[in-house]
């Protein structure tokens, strides 16, 4: 069972007990050990260890279902050879300081980055602790640490032995090295290997698992928002007749931004019930109320005139005299419709008054987003407000936008309340379906010059899309010359030798929200790419994977790394020369995947048979995870190609739920071959790379089988459907 408190909780609930051994970052930002009850002002643990042999590794990133309290824990408790069945979790506190994503430089998790930005961090936690306890055990016994050796959480030298615990009380009184000696990856049993159990499948099976859906605070009310059916649009009135005839209606509130009107009741139905019979009225004047056919009309539009140079090196302009005398040229033009993140728990947050300020219930994504958005709301410090992390039924980075929305919006419905009692926030699927934030919408024209030998000349590239960083915190931070690089970060950060690249970048303007999806911007345009070398390849009569091969340099590092997935791929598959199958391999968050797809295409119906995946992303911590990523990944893919959309009519979304924005079925799910690289490097991404390439790997076969080549999705537009 996984405990959630806060840190003064954490530390006070330990200090009131046994003596705990702690091993973490010290004010100073350097590894340091104490007692659960010296250490409560100075130190926040990475690692407790009990009286009776407990190992707790303290997770500083959220788990949604992606596998971090099983990877960061591997980490632990293989430097510190902990017994695996006696190591569990815990969430971390809100403490942007001492558990910031190191990546970041804020307490955070997406990206892919948690395990790569942890890996050090938590195996010198782990080392550290090991050596305290080797020292101490060394003192109590009376014997030269070199002669002591740990194995599952026993410690023996001679004829001692004794299990963690029985050594905390002297461990408590040791330092801890600043530096401690990691292993190497021929010492590792736990890192690489098949056989460990999530540590969160337990608590998920037998129902313990504490999710924010499942908050149930004494006296707490819970509240449903009735928002804009167009984006930007404000309340001007409402009249809550109606909802005054519904049991357990409490009473309604404009919140204070006007953006909606929130219902309370004394549980989830009434509130629901009673936000459904509210009758408002709605200011439209600076609302989006365009559809979705004019939209996509505005995109290309912006095609014609790029606002910004992605590639400085290589201004757009200087790539249409070299094109112009090109052989052969290639013209194409892609679409990309905007997409839910429709995770399985929609979302959700409670907020209780706390002696202090407030205390937020969350699947918390982003406590660095979460604590100054609702302090601001509340006119708290956000030292004032306190984030007690639990675990999230999926975000796809639904639950880390910039605006903390559903945060918020709890907030504001928990300030319109009275403050006195403890409000849940509530969306349904509709909600999140219909007025949450999206994966952009965008387009993608390219103009590629070949000359007579088939080579390379110029490529004309050019995007349109809503930029997902500016005017937002991270804005100065990730913004270039006016480049927001998640737009075009796939054809930026190709891997291939392009001669005369040019990149072109407009920024199309909504009051649609968007916001990171799964795989950002890789997610159009690793599809755009990929189908561009397809049709490179077969313009110029090569084999697909051959000419990829041919223009990756090896003597670079990620381009080696691109290399040996790819021949992987190659191998497992068993492709062949002039194989009607599809093949795409893609770099994000710094990983390699290449994917080949096997098909069968009768008329215009289409089932995926087999994907064949190989991923080279450094050690692979935990490699039933990775392949567990790279399958949900794909699955995540082919869901959104095949199907999903999301549309709008006079500026309002036309799906609902399930029934119009389908996910993927079982049966329509493909056998999935996962082969992972073997390396030492270090780790990188593995829950969103596998994303990007499936895409347009699945596009390509349809193009081998049929000769018909997708450039706008979902596959639907052209046709095709897909068991």
């Amino acid at each position: 069972m996984t405990i959630t408190v806060s840190r003064r909780g954490f530390l006070k609930a330990t200090a009131a007990g046994t003596t705990a051994l702690l091993v973490g970052l010290n004010t100073k930002g350097v590894l340091a050990a104490g007692s659960s009850a010296a250490a409560t002002t100075d130190l926040n643990p990475f690692v407790k260890i009990d009286a009776d042999g407990t190992v707790t590794v303290i997770i500083k990133h959220f788990e949604m279902g992606q596998g971090t309290t099983t990877g960061l824990t591997t980490l632990v408790a293989e430097e510190l050879d902990a017994d695996w069945d006696r190591v569990q979790i815990d969430f971390a506190p809100s403490d942007n300081n001492r558990y910031a994503n190191l990546f970041f430089g804020a307490q955070g998790t997406g990206g892919s980055t948690s395990i790569a930005n942890s890996f050090m961090q938590y195996r010198e936690a782990g080392a550290a602790a090991r050596d305290i306890l080797v020292r101490a055990a060394a003192r109590q016994w009376d014997v030269d640490a070199s002669t002591i050796t740990v194995e599952n959480g026993i410690l023996t030298s001679g004829g001692n032995s004794g299990h963690f615990g029985e050594f905390v009380a002297i461990a408590t009184t040791l330092e801890a090295v600043e530096k401690p000696m990691v292993k190497t990856p021929d010492q590792f049993k736990l890192i690489g290997s098949n056989k460990l159990h999530r540590k969160d499948n337990s608590g998920k099976t037998n129902g313990t698992a504490m999710f924010a859906m499942d908050v149930n605070l004494p006296g707490m009310i819970y509240a449903v928002i009735m928002r804009s059916p167009k984006f930007g649009g404000t309340v001007v009135s409402f009249d809550d007749s109606a909802a005054k005839e519904v049991g357990g209606f409490i009473a309604a509130q404009t919140l204070p931004n006007k953006a909606g009107v929130v219902a309370f009741g004394k549980n989830t139905w009434a509130a629901f019930q009673a936000r459904d019979a509210l009758s408002v009225e709605w200011d439209f004047s600076q609302a989006e109320t365009r559809s979705t056919d004019t939209m996509i009309a505005d995109h290309k539009v912006l095609l014609d005139a790029p606002e910004f140079d992605a590639n400085h090196e290589v201004p757009l302009a200087s790539v249409a005299p070299l094109i112009a005398e090109a052989a052969k040229t290639i013209d194409a033009e892609f679409t990309f419709p905007f997409l839910a993140h429709a995770p399985l728990e929609p979302e959700n947050c409670v907020i209780e008054p706390t002696e202090n300020g407030v205390r937020v219930h969350d699947g918390c994504q982003f406590p660095t987003l979460t604590q100054p958005m609702v302090a601001a709301a509340l006119d708290l410090d956000p030292s004032q407000v306190e984030v007690k992390t639990l675990y999230a039924g999926g975000s796809f980075g639904r639950r880390a936008n910039a605006s903390s929305d559903y945060n918020v919006e709890a907030a504001m419905a928990y300030a319109v309340s009275g403050r006195k009692v403890p409000v849940k926030l509530v969306w349904s699927r509709e909600d999140d379906i219909k007025g949450g934030y999206y994966r952009p919408m965008s387009a993608h024209r390219a103009k590629i010059g070949l000359d007579a030998n088939g080579k390379i000349m110029g490529w004309d590239h050019r995007a349109a899309v809503k930029s997902i960083a500016k005017g937002g915190p991270f804005e100065g931070m990730v913004q270039k010359n006016g480049v927001d690089p998640t737009s075009v970060e796939g054809v930026s950060e190709s891997l291939y030798s392009i001669p005369n690249f040019g990149i072109g970048l407009s920024d199309f303007k909504t009051a649609v929200p968007i916001n990171w999806w799964r795989s950002v911007g890789h997610s159009h345009t690793g599809f755009v790419m990929e189908s561009l070398m397809d049709m490179v390849a077969k313009e110029t009569g090569q084999d697909p994977i051959e000419m990829r091969l041919a223009m990756l340099d090896p003597s670079g590092a990620n381009q080696a790394r691109m290399i040996e997935a790819i021949k992987l791929v190659r191998e497992i598959s068993g492709w062949k020369e002039g194989d009607q199958r599809g093949f795409a391999s893609h770099y994000s968050f710094n990983t390699c995947v290449a994917v080949v797809a096997d098909i069968t295409v009768e008329e215009t119906t289409v089932h995926v048979n087999k994907l064949f995946m190989a991923v080279e992303c450094g050690v692979a911590v935990n490699p039933d995870v990775i392949r567990a990523q790279m399958e949900g990944g794909a699955g995540f893919a082919l869901s959104a190609i095949f199907r999903n959309e999301i549309t709008l009519t006079d500026g309002e979304v036309d799906q609902y739920n399930f029934p119009d924005y389908e996910l993927l079925r079982n049966q329509e799910m493909p056998e999935i071959e996962v082969a992972i690289v073997q390396s030492n490097n270090a780790p990188t991404g593995v829950g969103e790379p596998g994303v990007p390439p499936t895409a347009p790997a699945v596009a390509n076969a349809i193009f081998a089988k049929t000769g018909t080549r997708i450039m706008d999705l979902p596959m639907t537009r052209a046709g095709f459907d897909f068991v």
